[in-house]
């Protein structure tokens, strides 16, 4: 299996085995008293709501509107649908907090009384289903908590916030789209970017986060497969798409056993194959759409470059002409997105400290899962990032899935919920907690 952990430092861990201060204390009754007088029927509205990315216009007027409304000078617009909200404070450093707000096209099946009956036309004009479920309401309803409690506490802090909504995170589009329209240019390049994702299969009342890689690449790519068309019974005066596409399919399971080395975590996996229109006619193409997982650039492009070469082989192989050849089309990316290692040892530690005992435990990469906050942070910017999970599903329901009932459900699957509450309320704290230890004053 692979698995592997990269535990937080001793430091966040001692940190994290002493009692909240009596600060962060007030912090945590006043959130928590928000989210009962007024955002909990925010995140209702968000999640009943959802949107998909670069369509997000209802989701990010109301963002503009609450961060507006909480004090904050706002822009809309920025790299599609996305949405600014800066706060000034005097002199200090200037940090951004970021939190992505679009829903998938899902049709929501958790059950729950407030579940999403939502629908969209999407980008391509089809009309989908909509859902979070990724738990995108979660991060801006808490990005309204942060920026509430921020503005209220303005004497205990210094320097400038940028809160940026981002859209389209889940085809890792939206942060890149907005970079390209100038943020930094815009608004100021930041001494640091924050941003935390929900975690379906983290308990709630913890936050993680790696002091090194957080989540994989992650790369998009389309696999067009020709055929010569011909009547079901006489396939050999043919070439048939739906049979060759099937062979790569199968082969591109062997890059990950075969083709890179076995303790480097790869995934390859086909989501989606199109071909045919009746049971006899052997059509002239098939497609497929493939994302591609690695944890280091080098073994991105490998992989990359891998599927590749089988697609188009095994095309020739199968006698596919070279007028006819399989074309594999690299669509949207991120690269791996990594904690700057000095800044997730001292927000490890503040988040410690100011959630109490036992609230940051040591991150584990649980699966390959991919974020496009890559593009605001690491070498290309100068920025240092610190990217951090927070727990979403409360103690009694993973114990009950370990006693053999209903499992928990991941993220993207139409069953995925997470506590809300406690989820929104933590989320806003660890942000708080962070930005007052990089922004506060001493």
């Amino acid at each position: 299996m692979r698995l592997f952990a990269i535990a937080a430092s001793a430091l966040a861990l001692a940190a994290a085995a002493q009692p909240a201060l009596a600060q962060d204390e007030a912090t945590r009754k006043a959130i928590e008293a928000e989210y009962d007088s007024y955002l909990a029927p925010i995140f209702l509205d968000f999640h009943q709501n959802p949107e998909l990315g670069f369509l997000e216009n209802r989701t990010a007027a109301k963002m503009a509107a609450e961060l507006k409304g909480a004090g904050l000078e706002v822009t809309t617009g920025v790299g599609g649908t996305g949405v600014v909200g800066m706060l000034k404070n005097g002199k200090g450093p200037t940090i951004l907090i970021r939190a992505d707000m679009d829903g998938l096209p899902v049709e929501e099946k958790s059950g729950l009384p407030y579940a999403s009956k939502a629908k969209q036309v999407g980008e391509d004009g089809k009309e989908y289903p909509t859902m979070h479920a990724c738990g995108h309401d979660t991060h801006i309803t808490a990005m309204i908590a942060t920026a509430r409690r921020l503005v209220a506490t303005k004497g205990q802090w210094s320097g400038t916030l940028m809160f940026v909504v981002q859209p389209a995170e889940e085809g890792v589009r939206g942060a890149k789209a907005m970079m390209e329209d100038g943020l930094y240019q815009r608004f100021g390049k930041p001494d640091y970017a924050l941003a935390f994702h929900v975690a379906a299969d983290l308990e709630t009342g913890k936050v993680s986060a790696s002091e090194g890689i957080q989540y994989s690449s992650s790369d998009s790519l389309d696999i067009m497969v020709p055929g010569i068309g011909t009547h079901g019974a006489a396939p050999h005066l043919g070439r048939d798409p739906v049979y060759i596409a099937s062979q790569i399919v199968t082969a591109l399971q062997s890059i990950d056993s075969r083709e890179i080395s076995p303790v480097k975590p790869v995934v390859v996996t086909v989501g989606s194959f199109h071909a045919g229109s009746k049971h006899n006619i052997i059509s002239d193409e098939a497609r497929l759409q493939v994302t591609v997982r690695a944890n280091d650039e080098a073994t991105r492009e490998q992989v990359i470059a891998t599927v590749e070469r089988i697609a188009v082989n095994i095309g020739k192989a199968h006698g596919l002409p070279d007028n006819l050849p399989v074309k594999v089309l690299r669509g949207s990316g991120t690269p791996t997105t990594i904690n700057d290692p000095a800044l997730a040892r001292r927000l490890n530690g503040a988040l410690g400290k100011a959630l109490g005992a036992g609230a940051v435990v040591p991150f584990q990469q649980q699966n390959m899962g991919a974020e496009d906050f890559t593009y605001f942070v690491g070498p290309d910017t100068g920025v240092p990032g610190y990217y951090f999970a927070v727990g979403g599903t409360t103690p009694e329901r993973i114990a009950a899935a370990k006693a053999g009932g209903p499992p928990i459900a991941g993220h993207h699957s139409p069953l995925f919920q997470i506590a809300p509450r406690e989820s929104v309320t933590l989320g806003a704290r660890a942000m708080v907690a962070a930005v007052m230890d990089l922004a506060g004053k001493k």
